[in-house]
């Protein structure tokens, strides 16, 4: 019957086309998303059956070192830290085992640069803005993000109770970074601030006195100051600006297939609770930390 059928539909179309040179016969338009869009062009969230850079394999970005408190031991692999715990929670919801899920060492600023993109998706801190979205697509956000200073004990930097006793100071933030944006933007110090490549460099600097003090995302501060530089301390964080609150998302490919399977999935993961449990067990509670004004 379809057979049959076939050049009944190709004759009208032939028809359309002769009446008017405006109108054809065309399939319809599948960017149009709806349930079970992945992504430009409508796809399905088939579990483990994925359009996926690798077949069958669902590979992840992070960048080298993979900062505690979001992995453990440098090894993204492992499963512990947030963002480690946090990617194999997406990988389970999209139907791939731990053992299906490939990690690929990615720079923190490439991972955001236009270009195609090697990995499936990419989770390193990477705050979801306007501006990245033009290079790349995100999923919804997995994790509310506020960003702090650190300061060592008892400097000047260390008494500050205010913005305005931070544009004093000599400030440092790794390169693009939010940190380095509340930086420029929230603090406009007096000084040109510091940019680092690495937290790591910025962590340096500190301890040597180049810097008064550096501006990372708070559970980043937190572990710093606990573990890393034990003579510094966190000396604030800033409040939520905006209409909404900064959120850290997975960055997949502008052009990728399956971004809204990734978003589904992170959404799935805050709704049933699973993202505020991981946040939970790897992060530390903010409550303490004054807000500076």
């Amino acid at each position: 019957m379809r057979l049959a059928n076939r050049p009944l539909r190709l004759a009208s179309c032939a028809a359309v086309a002769l009446l008017t040179a405006a109108v054809g016969c065309a399939p319809q338009d599948a960017s149009s998303g709806g349930p079970g869009a992945a992504g430009p062009g409508k796809q399905s969230c088939e579990r483990g059956r994925l359009p996926t850079v690798a077949h069958g394999t669902l590979t992840v970005g992070t960048d080298k070192p993979a900062y505690a408190p979001w992995f453990h031991d440098d090894e993204p692999a492992n499963g512990k830290g947030f963002e480690s715990a946090v990617a194999y929670a997406v990988a389970k919801q999209l139907g791939y085992d731990k053992g299906a899920v490939r990690w690929q060492t990615v720079p923190f600023n490439n991972a955001f640069a236009p270009g195609a993109k090697k990995f499936d998706f990419d989770i390193n801190q990477i705050s979801v803005s306007a501006a990245r979205k033009r290079a790349v697509a995100f999923s919804s956000g997995y994790y509310d993000v506020r960003q702090a200073v650190i300061a060592l004990k008892g400097s000047k930097a260390a008494r500050a109770k205010s913005i305005a006793d931070l544009r004093r100071l000599k400030l440092g933030a790794q390169v693009g970074s939010t940190s380095l944006d509340v930086l420029q933007d929230t603090v406009r110090p007096a000084q040109q601030p510091a940019v680092f490549q690495k937290n790591d460099l910025a962590k340096s600097a500190l301890k040597n006195g180049q810097v008064d003090a550096i501006l990372v995302d708070l559970p980043t501060a937190f572990y710093i100051t606990s573990a890393e530089v034990k003579d510094a301390e966190v000396v604030g964080q800033f409040a939520a600006t905006g209409t909404a609150a900064e959120q850290f998302g997975l960055v997949l490919d502008k052009e990728s297939r399956i971004t809204g399977c990734v978003t589904a999935a992170v959404d799935t993961l805050r709704k049933n609770g699973t993202l505020a449990a991981l946040e939970k067990k790897w992060l530390t509670d903010a409550v303490s930390v004054p807000v500076l004004k």
